[in-house]
């Protein structure tokens, strides 16, 4: 049984290589690796399930300047496919609290910066009004939150490459816990969507 024990769900997303990397071992900001799979009807259709329900997004300082830095662009751009413009709109428009030890301030609209523990800011939030805790492609916090057993839906893109090295998303000694499969999805290019929610 998945049932939510109160509170707001705390969901998670990332985009994964099948040898279970989340980003290649030179660069960890070069997302290239990641763009022909993004693309997909599968991946983009996931992502727009993911953050329609979602009222908050979290955020890690490195992907809140990637993210903020280009989804603005997305909007009005010519030729942008919908469901872009549609969670570029969401994440422009939506509160957003971004975890970082060295941002003064937030440069964004309706942006709070917070230095302290991932857990800890996520667990205020949950006990706040809303819908949707959304954290997207935020390496460090989704770590963070599987760690302490705070993610209620965990949902990934799985894409067919072998990064042959890089960050892991899942690091020895997380707590021992049980998911149920609540969506799946293949498409192009062999992308994989999953969708996990926490049984409790």
């Amino acid at each position: 049984m998945t049932e939510q024990t109160g509170g707001r769900r705390v969901v998670t997303n990332i985009a994964v290589s099948l040898d279970g990397r989340y980003a290649e071992p030179g660069d960890p900001q070069d997302m290239g690796w990641v763009m022909p799979y993004a693309v997909t009807d599968v991946a983009r259709d996931h992502l727009t399930a993911l953050w329609e329900p979602a009222t908050t997004a979290v955020l890690g300082r490195v992907n809140a300047e990637g993210f903020l830095g280009f989804w603005p662009t997305v909007i009005g751009m010519e030729g942008a496919d919908p469901r872009d413009e549609g969670f570029a709109k969401w994440l422009v428009g939506t509160d957003k609290v971004v975890l970082s030890s060295t941002l003064a301030e937030a440069p964004w609209e309706r942006t709070t910066v917070v230095d302290r523990p991932a857990a800890e800011v996520v667990a205020e939030l949950r006990a706040a009004e809303g819908g949707d805790i959304f954290v997207p492609s935020s390496p460090s916090v989704i770590k963070a939150l599987l760690a302490a057993g705070m993610v209620d839906r965990l949902a990934l893109t799985v894409f067919p490459v072998f990064l042959g090295g890089g960050p892991r998303l899942f690091e020895d000694g997380l707590p021992e816990e049980r998911w149920a499969l609540a969506g799946q999805a293949g498409g192009e290019h062999g992308t994989l969507s999953l969708v996990y929610d926490r049984v409790r």
